[in-house]
């Protein structure tokens, strides 16, 4: 017996009433199970892939981590992620998620997400794909082309090469360059939106 269960208790209800956004994902990406929290956060997306609550420049990492889970080569990962709210809104949040399994099947993934980011994370520049909009981010927050690397699951070359096309679209010739570049953007968009009632 485990001991978890020779505790006892009711860890469902328990899961159900901490504050902490959690989830379980079915093998097949479907959103089956989620608390008070994270229904808080991402709406009514019990039955929908989790994909459907993934920005966009995010997807590829958050299916390639999920497929590892998946075939079993990777049993836990922890890391930040842009989510998308019931209105459509960015929020930059960090998901720790581990693989369920059942004997000896991978059955799902259970996770909980923390540091729910207040501020709304703004969309990717619009030259960018989603891979060097991801790239960028990184980048922003002092990777070396090494870590992203690791971080993405990439060979050094192709992040090289991933900077080189992302420089290109953006008209710049240098990585912080770019960095400034995405700032002056964000804040020319921040600065256009409309204030929004209280």
């Amino acid at each position: 017996m485990s001991p978890i269960r020779e505790v006892g208790g009711d860890l469902g209800a328990a899961l159900s009433s901490v504050s902490v956004p959690t989830y379980v994902i079915d093998r097949d990406g479907i959103i089956r199970w989620v608390n008070p929290a994270a229904e808080r956060l991402f709406g009514e997306c019990r039955g929908r892939r989790f994909t459907s609550v993934v920005a966009p420049e995010d997807l590829r990492r958050a299916r390639d981590h999920f497929t590892r889970k998946m075939i079993g080569t990777e049993h836990t990962s922890d890391g930040e992620l842009i989510v998308l709210n019931p209105s459509g809104g960015r929020v930059k949040v960090d998901i720790s998620s581990v693989a369920l399994t059942e004997g000896h099947h991978v059955v799902g993934v259970f996770g909980q997400i923390s540091d729910v980011a207040a501020p709304v994370v703004p969309p990717p520049l619009p030259a960018l794909t989603p891979r060097q909009a991801e790239v960028l981010r990184l980048l922003e927050h002092g990777r070396s082309t090494d870590d992203i690397a690791r971080e993405l699951h990439l060979s050094p070359e192709t992040v090289r090469n991933h900077v080189r096309r992302m420089l290109r679209a953006l008209g710049v010739h240098t990585r912080l360059e770019a960095v400034a570049h995405a700032h002056r953007a964000r804040a020319v968009v921040d600065v256009t939106r409309p204030a929004q009632a209280s």
